[in-house]
């Protein structure tokens, strides 16, 4: 069984870079909890995921429900970026209040928590990286030439087109997530492994409860798709634009802390609609730079760490939500381009 662990990455050479950075960030006040706007945000959260179920109580067995699917694809987003956060204890000091706060929004959306935190926390630690970012590490895709090598049958297929695929794929990140949820929860390799099955059981006996009391057969299954699709598409295209298509690394770099974070990571403009649609994920230079910051800090942070990276010579990449795609399709095309191209023929004699 394994122990949860920390995302409170930092850099301990004393008179580094990012110690320099950190004390800035520390001196602005933004490594405080904001614990009265997280209360505000979940509590308007949770009325309005159930107020969504009161109104699909209401609406009846009635295609409609396809716009009720759409609205809880949003909401489980919503849910899930919560989650998410505690995780990171942006919320509250105590990890045990975090760690609550993480579980019960997993069982509300149908994800382990556990599995989740211990995926993600090696993430953080090695962005980007070839073997030891599992972000990076997806059968269906090929984020470097090396990976599109390694493809064979069917997944080479899928690598040569993958740019044409890739929001395609996408649709299916929510059954990814749930899939990769309940297996690691039947492995039993966490912490509260019997209280997260229960959790993980509880949702689905009651997602398929309300969906088929409240809907014939055929509209039930075709709302669970829209919803689990949208669902899907919408976490893909908030996790897509924040590394893909930036640097990649590979054993034996000498990157530091505060140069591999950021040289990784692609921050997305767009004020205040941009901030809520991505949960702040859009801020990502600044989340892995800080990852236990209080989501509502980070815009006010990237003002200080922008200027620091341009201070000290270091890259900092920002562009449109747009444009970020155009960045990720580009890199994935590029990468299936050998797989495209035809082998020579062999001479003749």
């Amino acid at each position: 069984m394994t122990t949860s662990p920390t995302f409170d990455a930092t850099e301990p050479a004393t008179g580094s870079d990012f110690s320099e950075l950190s004390r800035l960030v520390k001196a602005a006040g933004l490594l405080k909890r904001r614990r009265t706007a997280y209360g505000i945000r979940i509590g308007l959260n949770l009325a309005a995921f159930a107020g969504g179920w009161v109104a699909f109580v209401f609406l009846g067995d009635s295609w409609w429900q396809l716009f009720l699917a759409a609205f809880f694809a949003m909401m489980f987003a919503q849910l899930a970026f919560i989650g998410h956060d505690a995780g990171h204890k942006q919320i509250f000091s105590s990890r045990k209040a975090n760690d609550a706060t993480g579980l019960v929004h997993g069982g509300l959306t149908g994800l382990s928590y556990g599995w989740w935190i211990a995926t993600h926390a090696r993430h953080h630690a090695n962005p980007n990286h070839e073997d030891e970012d599992p972000d990076v590490d997806i059968a269906a895709l090929a984020f470097s030439r090396a990976q599109s090598h390694e493809k064979r049958g069917f997944l080479r297929w899928v690598a040569k087109y993958q740019a044409f695929l890739f929001f395609p794929l996408l649709l299916l990140e929510g059954l990814n997530l749930h899939v990769s949820s309940i297996r690691a929860v039947w492995a039993g390799d966490m912490r509260r492994h019997k209280l997260e099955s229960a959790l993980l059981i509880g949702h689905l006996v009651a997602y398929l409860a309300a969906v088929f009391i409240v809907l014939s057969p055929l509209t039930g299954l075709v709302f669970i798709v829209v919803h689990q699709f949208l669902w899907g598409l919408y976490m893909g295209c908030s996790f897509a634009p924040n590394h893909k298509g930036m640097e990649m690394l590979v054993t034996g770099h000498k990157l530091d802390f505060l140069r591999k974070q950021v040289l990784t990571s692609r921050n997305i403009r767009g004020g205040v609609v941009v901030d809520f649609a991505l949960g702040g994920l859009n801020y990502q230079i600044e989340h892995h730079l800080f990852p236990s910051m209080a989501r509502g800090n980070l815009k006010h942070a990237q003002v200080i760490v922008r200027e620091f990276c341009a201070r000290h010579g270091i890259s900092y990449a920002q562009c449109g939500w747009a444009r970020s795609y155009g960045y990720v399709l580009e890199h994935l095309h590029s990468v299936g381009a050998p797989l495209r191209e035809r082998a020579p023929e062999p001479a003749t004699s």
